[in-house]
């Protein structure tokens, strides 16, 4: 089973860069698409279906903001759309596709570089979002959580580490959190298992600013984190670099498994 995840930075944006002529060679099963920055009138036919997959979106309720999508090359059993917390859901951060004994979800965590304000947002996301973390641990289900997570969990996971510890995306908090998510809650992120010393090829986005692409001044902030279960039949992993859709690069893992 192979599962990709990207952030878009605009759907719109990455259609007129070449995503869907890449997706259409990628052979992908599922597929979690972030930062849709479109509704659904937005989207022509061959965003919402790409040929051989099935699209479910989860759209922002402001107009070229957020929003996430999931393609499947199987229908799955039931979507659900959202966490059921009216302002999270507002912003379109959270899809899940149900197969059988496995959920993928895509997931757009926010960001709070903007300010002082957003990262309070961003914090109350992850304090109100942990319990349901914690739920699908203990379901007895397996779960694939794929997306931005718009946090660099370990000083591996950024170049310049020592520059951005009082950055949002590599705050202290933020990383425990991350933390907990492994350690006590037992989820595993699945890249890092298959490639625990990996770097410069682990990040999966770029800052506009300067020459960061360039000179790979990157960041990992795009996992695959998972139940135990699941992610011990992942058996590769890749940040595809060769083509640009987007400020952040593909995540594709490859998982023994039949959806």
């Amino acid at each position: 089973m192979r599962v990709i995840s990207l952030n878009l930075n605009g759907i719109r944006s990455a259609t007129n860069k070449g995503v869907y002529p890449w997706l259409a060679k990628q052979h992908a099963d599922l597929v979690c698409l972030q930062e849709l920055k479109a509704q659904a009138a937005d989207l022509s036919l061959a965003m919402l279906n790409p040929p051989g997959l099935y699209g479910y979106f989860h759209y922002a309720e402001k107009k070229g903001y957020s929003g996430v999508g999931i393609y499947a090359k199987k229908q799955p059993d039931q979507i659900i759309e959202g966490l059921g917390i009216g302002d999270i859901d507002a912003e379109g951060r959270y899809i899940e596709a149900i197969f059988g004994d496995l959920s993928l979800v895509s997931l757009y965590l926010p960001s709070g570089s903007s300010g002082e304000e957003r990262q309070a947002a961003k914090f109350a996301f992850m304090q109100r979002f942990l319990p349901r973390l914690e739920a699908l641990a203990n379901s007895g289900r397996e779960f694939i959580l794929c997306g931005d997570w718009n946090i660099a969990h370990r000083e591996i996971d950024l170049k310049n580490w020592k520059g951005n510890q009082k950055n949002s995306g590599f705050l202290p908090a933020e990383r425990a959190w991350m933390s907990d998510l492994f350690d006590r809650i037992g989820l595993v992120d699945v890249y890092r298992r298959l490639y625990p010393r990996h770097e410069g090829e682990a990040y999966t986005w770029w800052s506009n600013r300067g020459q960061a692409w360039a000179k790979n001044v990157g960041w990992r902030i795009d996992y695959q984190i998972a139940t135990p279960g699941i992610a011990a039949k992942a058996k590769a992993a890749s940040v595809y670099k060769t083509e640009r859709f987007s400020d952040h690069a593909p995540l594709i893992v490859e998982y023994d498994y039949v959806l």
